[in-house]
């Protein structure tokens, strides 16, 4: 990221907040972030797995796109760009999906949804910039909107559902990855039944200027606190999620981030999409490398970039997340083996300070996903 000197930073509407809570605030993504709050990332963690942890994700990029032929004509435009589909897509529906290169890299991972009479679409910080100018460039027809003045933030546990019901009883019976607008305490909001960290909870779109507002309402419930990067980097690696930059990048592809079911039936007939020819080939074929789930004996973690050996001491791939497990009580990591080391019960090491800690391969994710499917 190169380094960023404070007065540079970005900051969300969300600053004073966190730290008038007693936040560390950290750079990330060009923006000054809590990574915790005073209790720490462990109890954070906690948090959400039994309660609900509420989290500013506002440097998230959001956006709007329409076609004046009605949000068909977008969704159809929106597919040259990714193997999802979105066409099928009800209004209401979100699908997760991945802006593709000519190669059949990621160039990032987003969120779209069919907001009735536009797309509404969500995509990582780090990338913002250059997916709005590729979207610009490539949604032949449409017009995109970026929302410079809304906040997100996104409240997640098994209590959030409760939380948010109290405030809006028409939230309650929402499924996972849909979408609609009501009110909380009389603020408006866009608010989907979605998130990152494994558990049920919504990602709420509010308005920059009630931000504030709405993280104290939310606050101010008995089973709702504040929770930052820290916790929520540990929350979605034990939920098997990639994040971007460093699961999933330019130089990998879906088949190889075992992402395939992201690809629409219709788009793999049809293909249409940037690199379809390179990932319809290994979606048929296989690719050389995997991305899997590894379990270590004992504590001590292996972090991104640690190399993962084979038996003999070969490197067969690396580790790209990874850390200790608070929920699963273990140290876990996922990265990329060649393929024929990826079998769940394949005894791999990671190198850890020139020493090979004893790994297994497991499926992921290593702790349960929680969604409400309705």
């Amino acid at each position: 990221m190169g380094e960023i000197h404070p007065e540079t930073l970005l900051t969300t509407p969300l600053d004073g907040l966190h730290r008038e809570l007693g936040a560390r605030m950290v750079p990330f993504a060009g923006y000054a972030m809590p990574v915790q709050y005073k209790g720490g990332i462990l109890a954070e963690h906690a948090q959400t797995r039994t309660h609900a942890g509420l989290f500013d994700v506002s440097h998230m990029g959001q956006a709007e796109v329409r076609h004046p032929d009605g949000v068909a004509a977008a969704a159809r435009a929106f597919e040259a760009l990714v193997p999802g589909e979105l066409q099928a897509l009800k209004q209401g529906q979100i699908r997760y999906t991945l802006f593709t290169n000519a190669a059949g890299g990621i160039l990032d991972d987003l969120m779209v949804t069919n907001a009735g009479d536009r797309l509404y679409v969500v995509v990582n910080a780090a990338c913002k910039a250059q997916d709005f100018a590729h979207m610009q460039a490539n949604l032949a027809g449409c017009e995109l909107t970026i929302l410079e003045d809304r906040a997100l933030l996104a409240i997640q546990g098994p209590e959030a559902a409760k939380v948010i019901a109290r405030l809006a009883p028409e939230a309650a019976d929402m499924p996972f990855m849909t979408a609609k607008a009501f009110a909380l305490g009389g603020i408006p909001v866009w608010a989907s039944r979605s998130g990152y960290t494994g558990e049920d909870g919504y990602e709420i779109s509010v308005a920059s200027a009630e931000a504030e507002a709405l993280a104290r309402l939310l606050l101010a419930e008995p089973e709702v606190e504040a929770a930052g990067l820290g916790a929520r980097d540990s929350l979605r690696l034990e939920a098997g999620l990639c994040l971007y930059g460093s699961d999933i990048d330019t130089a990998t592809t879906p088949i190889e981030a075992g992402l395939k079911w992201v690809i629409g039936k219709r788009r793999r007939e049809e293909g249409g999409f940037p690199g379809a020819e390179t990932i319809l080939t290994q979606l048929a074929e296989g690719a050389g490398r995997s991305r899997v789930g590894l379990r270590l004996e004992g504590r001590q973690p292996a972090r991104a970039h640690s190399e993962i050996v084979d038996a003999d001491g070969n490197v067969i791939g690396e580790v790209t997340s990874g850390g200790w497990g608070p929920t699963v009580e273990a140290a876990v990591a996922m990265g990329y083996v060649k393929s024929a080391f990826a079998q769940p019960g394949t005894a791999v090491g990671c190198l850890v300070r020139g020493k090979a800690l004893k790994a297994e391969v497991v499926p992921m994710p290593f702790a349960p996903h929680r969604y409400f499917k309705g």
